[in-house]
């Protein structure tokens, strides 16, 4: 007879709590729920929670960290698949982030609202999975002036954090709204052409690099 899994077990746990996390998180807010709420939603015992986290702020870290893991590996997939260069990446990167409201809108309203309530996430955490997510998109923003498509006289840095702002931005718009839409490709269609058309190459012209 095989012998349980131990190291298995204890990670479905673990992935159920977080879960329920979410969920708690994204319906009551950050400050309104307890750690108990948060157990109570998992099916589990108050002190099984801090068998796996320190307190509540480690939890929503933990629980960051692990989604954003999901988001990139999901845009990794889907951006290799995608046919037509570098712009058509870029379009699908920005949709992929809108569509987060449609398909987990408790993941979409995490992201924009509830990480933002926690001090110590937003003054000590040092973010290395966000960092992660920006390296995808300047990378695109890269390829693009590499390629001589995309303006290069813009510091691809700037633009990829203005990028960033923009869809945070929008997106936490439609995760506030009182029910999630059924459909955000046009805001997406609507964002993205505006973003490329300011960062398209229109003529001949030799531009600048920039780093």
């Amino acid at each position: 007879m095989a012998k349980p899994d131990k190291k298995r077990g204890t990670s479905q746990k673990r992935e159920c709590i977080l879960e329920a996390a979410l969920r708690a998180f994204a319906r009551n807010g950050f400050y309104n729920t307890r750690v108990s709420d948060i157990a109570s939603e998992a099916g589990v015992a108050d002190g099984t929670i801090y068998l796996y986290f320190k307190n509540k702020d480690d939890l929503l870290i933990s629980l960051f960290e692990d989604q954003m893991e999901w988001i990139i590996d999901r845009l990794r997939h889907e951006l290799a698949a995608v046919d037509g260069g570098v712009l058509n990446q870029l379009r699908s990167f920005i949709h992929l982030h809108f569509r987060l409201a449609v398909e987990r809108p408790d993941l979409a309203e995490f992201i924009t609202v509830e990480l933002r309530q926690s001090a110590k996430f937003v003054k000590e955490y040092e973010n290395p999975k966000f960092a992660d997510y920006l390296k995808m998109l300047y990378s695109l923003i890269e390829r693009g002036q590499e390629e001589g498509v995309l303006r290069t006289d813009l510091d691809r840095r700037l633009v990829t954090r203005a990028i960033f702002g923009a869809l945070d931005e929008v997106l936490l718009q439609l995760a506030l709204l009182p029910d999630a839409p059924d459909d955000v490709s046009d805001e997406a269609y609507q964002i993205a052409e505006m973003i490329i058309d300011g960062l398209r190459v229109r003529s001949s012209e030799s531009l600048s690099p920039t780093g």
